[in-house]
């Protein structure tokens, strides 16, 4: 960022303090951490960076090599610390027989040997990053073949790079079966579908995967580097885990699981391997810093990730010496194992149990954030590593899970929308250019909370003030050089950037990668009936039957009222005729109903074969909007 604000002396100075409390008290602890990163270390992809067949780069973990220079002012040393371990990539030997590939992407591959091949856990999020770090493993430990796949979460960092690891042919063959939680069909597509485009857009925010890297840029994503651009799909599960104690043996690997619904997302397992005395806590504990709660992820409460600590304590850690998992390196050693889950059991009930409590005192969210005090041994911990920002983010989740948005003053029930209430504050707050002149005075004062907000009434009001465009972008940078996590780092210096250069969009797959393969036709018209525009459609009624070719069934799709329904068209019962009758499969369903392909093209190839009113196609496909990946966020 050429043109983005140096880092102000509150942040400096507040910065140092961090540092110096740092450098007193966690020198022990640093340097522990330093050599659980390095521990076991084999070998580095050189260089580290993995493109598409066409030369395109999705991935540079060289980009992040300034990360081995002392932390400079414009980073706080938390972060800076966190992003000097998740850099070391390479392949790296966890135990007897278990290894991992550490910094090819936003998460980590597991591999574990057996008797024929190897045991892939968590395929990372591109199939080209996958296959980069299969290709690593292979050229140090031999050509084995995968002998099973493992997906730990219905999140696309642990299967979107599965096709680069082992092919659909292989795994319906039986020849490598590929596990996954109860419930990850429905949520890996639904997540995907329904909002994936508004989340895939935030999530760009999130992990900076576009902004420039360096001391004023991007330094991290708390779970990893960032996101890779490849190629994102998914090898259908074969095998679905649903009990917690379920064993399985694959190659000769033996695996226990323990089934986490509500962690980090609504179908997740964790897998303890009894002969290596290792536990995967895949997403259950993400250390050194977690990750704060994003769109488009579930809003459980941390009391359900504190009751399944406390099952992993008592199931496993007794029998357990490495503990590991999707994100950052492992640690060793039974006792420092036991406490490390205690203690991030107790900080995600004691988190939870205040909120709580607080709550039923009758104050809201942002209060609660700004009052909540944790004790002196969990303050360091997870989740409050990212500072007090990093708290109100999860307070602000508790809240919302009990009790909705809405706060109870009746004041915030129903506000002007964003626009016209940021003129109202401009008018009152004197007009532009007083707004501007207070702002200003904010920001030499260090306020760079009040100055992102009020700015950002200017920009709303008028987006074309070149003037609050750019205080609200320094008040953002202001506030990233300060934030000790690398999440609300990274969205601050995204909105920074969109306010400077312009919408960036979004860099990463979203919308409907993994169709039509793994999406259930049910599903596919569930994701076309949340595109109807339905005040366009309100005076359309269509009923149309699709006879679909892969599962030899008809579904009757009915246009009224602005609203899309669908069922599966029975065989005993006779219906009113349909007003045409479209056979295809499912590949030619998604292309002319979610992909926006010419539905002409489509049924002149004879792709679609039509009975009935020709027309009834084209009156459909016409009232489905497109998802916008590249929607504003910080501007209007």
């Amino acid at each position: 960022m050429s043109t983005a604000a140096e880092p102000g002396r509150p942040v400096v100075a507040a910065n140092l303090r961090a540092a110096a409390i740092t450098a007193s008290g966690g020198a022990d602890v640093a340097d522990r951490e330093r050599a659980d990163a390095e521990r076991g270390f084999v070998a580095a992809r050189v260089p580290g960076v993995v493109t598409t067949a066409d030369g395109t780069v999705i991935w540079d973990s060289d980009s992040f090599a300034f990360l081995r220079e002392p932390c400079p002012p414009s980073v706080h040393p938390g972060v800076w610390r966190h992003a000097g371990l998740g850099c070391r990539q390479g392949l790296f030997r966890v135990a007897e027989g278990i290894y991992q590939v550490r910094g090819l992407d936003l998460s980590n591959m597991t591999l574990v040997e057996g008797r024929a091949g190897v045991v892939v856990i968590d395929a990372l999020l591109s199939a080209e990053t996958a296959a980069a770090a299969l290709g690593l493993y292979r050229q140090h430990r031999g050509d084995r073949p995968v002998t099973g796949l493992i997906y730990t979460r219905a999140r696309v960092d642990h299967f979107g790079g599965s096709p680069g690891v082992v092919t659909e042919d292989e795994a319906r063959a039986g020849r490598c079966p590929v596990l996954a939680p109860v419930g990850f069909d429905d949520h890996a597509v639904a997540g995907s579908g329904y909002v994936g485009t508004a989340a895939a857009r935030r999530a760009a925010y999130a992990y900076g995967a576009v902004l420039p890297r360096g001391p004023l840029g991007a330094v991290g994503a708390g779970l990893g580097q960032t996101t890779s651009l490849g190629t994102v799909g998914l090898v259908a599960p074969t095998v679905e885990i649903a009990d917690t104690g379920h064993r399985a043996v694959i190659d000769g690997v033996e695996l226990v699981f323990q089934v986490v619904p509500g962690v980090t997302g609504p179908a997740a397992l964790n897998i303890h391997l009894p002969a290596h005395r290792a536990l995967y806590l895949a997403e259950s504990l993400d250390r050194p810093l977690t990750e704060s709660p994003l769109a488009g992820a579930q809003d459980t409460p941390p009391r359900e990730r504190a009751r399944r600590l406390t099952e992993a304590l008592t199931l496993f850690a007794a029998d357990t010496e490495v503990l590991l998992a999707a994100h950052h390196h492992p640690i060793w050693g039974d006792a420092r194992i036991r406490e490390t889950l205690a203690r991030h059991r107790d900080l995600h009930a004691y988190l939870h149990d205040q909120i709580v409590r607080l709550l039923n005192l009758g104050y809201t969210g942002a209060e609660i954030a700004e009052r909540l005090e944790l004790p002196p041994a969990l303050e360091h911990l997870g989740p409050a590593r990212g500072g007090p920002a990093a708290v109100c983010h999860h307070v602000k989740t508790i809240q919302h899970h009990y009790l909705g948005w809405f706060d109870g003053n009746p004041a915030h029930l129903w506000e002007h929308s964003p626009v016209e209430a940021a003129r109202k504050h401009v008018e009152f707050m004197g007009g532009a250019e007083e707004l501007l002149r207070k702002a200003r005075e904010s920001y030499a004062a260090g306020d760079y909370r009040w100055v992102a907000q009020a700015a950002g009434y200017l920009v709303f009001a008028d987006p074309d003030d070149e003037r609050a465009r750019h205080l609200q972008a320094s008040a953002f940078e202001q506030l990233a050089y300060g934030a000790a996590d690398a999440v609300h780092r990274n969205i601050y210096l995204s909105g920074a950037y969109e306010l400077r250069y312009g919408i960036f969009g979004t860099p990463a797959a979203g919308g409907v990668p993994l169709a039509p393969q793994t999406m259930t036709v049910e599903r596919i018209l569930d994701v076309a009936a949340l595109r109807v525009d339905g005040p366009k459609a309100w005076d359309q009624h269509l009923v149309t039957d699709w006879q679909i070719t892969d599962t030899d069934r008809t579904h009757r799709v009915e246009l009224r009222n602005g609203v899309l329904t669908h069922y599966v068209l029975p065989e005993e019962r006779a219906l009113p005729e349909a007003d045409a009758v479209f056979t295809c499969s499912r590949t030619a369903l998604v292309r002319v109903l979610l992909s926006g392909e010419d539905f002409g093209v489509v049924v002149g190839a004879g792709e679609i074969a039509i009975e009935g009113d020709p027309t009834k196609l084209a009156s459909l496909v016409a009232v489905l909007d497109s998802p916008d990946p590249d929607f504003a966020i910080v501007t209007p």
